[in-house]
């Protein structure tokens, strides 16, 4: 009887061991990439580091579910962030609508012209739809091809055109709506 204990501790902590490595190589892997794109996505490098963290943090709750391969490891770990970060916008929409319906806004964005592009610029992304936003900054900040767009996201090529086209004119239209070039 005293045999059969050894053993039962043994699995779990082996198949412990096992999970480990797995995250751990895919921190390693991976964790530039995803790290470029949530600063990318995310107002300030706090915000990134979070976004993340919660991305890992998913991936070692669900290692099993985290497909082998390069590839599919980043595609599904792009994906899950991507999810989050939405959920965080969704969430910031939310609490934006609720505070302007509060309070009203006081002052304009500072007189800075470098602050004010700026603000300008992340206005108009929130404005876009949390997908549409996400296939814009992977295409026109990260430089992603449309192809590799859609095999992150697990949608077809054409879709991703569409939603840079619409994306780039409703961007073109916040930024400058008086100067339609149409």
């Amino acid at each position: 009887m005293m045999d059969s204990v050894p053993s039962v501790v043994a699995l779990p902590v082996a198949a412990s061991d096992d999970r480990a490595e797995r995250l751990a190589s895919l921190f390693d892997a991976h964790y530039e990439r995803l790290y470029r794109l949530a600063r990318r996505l995310s107002p300030s490098a706090e915000d990134a580091l979070d976004l993340v963290q919660d991305a890992l943090l998913r991936a070692a709750t669900a290692i099993d579910s985290v497909p082998a391969g390069n590839a599919a490891e980043e595609a599904w770990l792009v994906r899950v962030l991507l999810n989050l970060q939405r959920d965080r916008w969704r969430k910031d929409n939310v609490r934006k609508r609720h505070r302007r319906s509060m309070a009203p806004r006081a002052g304009g964005p500072d007189p800075e012209p470098a602050l004010v592009a700026r603000h300008t610029v992340w206005t108009a992304l929130d404005a876009l739809g949390p997908r549409r936003r996400a296939i814009v900054i992977l295409h026109e900040l990260e430089e992603l091809p449309v192809r590799a767009i859609a095999s992150l996201l697990g949608i077809a090529a054409v879709t991703v055109r569409w939603h840079l086209f619409r994306g780039r004119r409703e961007l073109a239209d916040l930024v400058n709506p008086t100067g339609r070039g149409r």
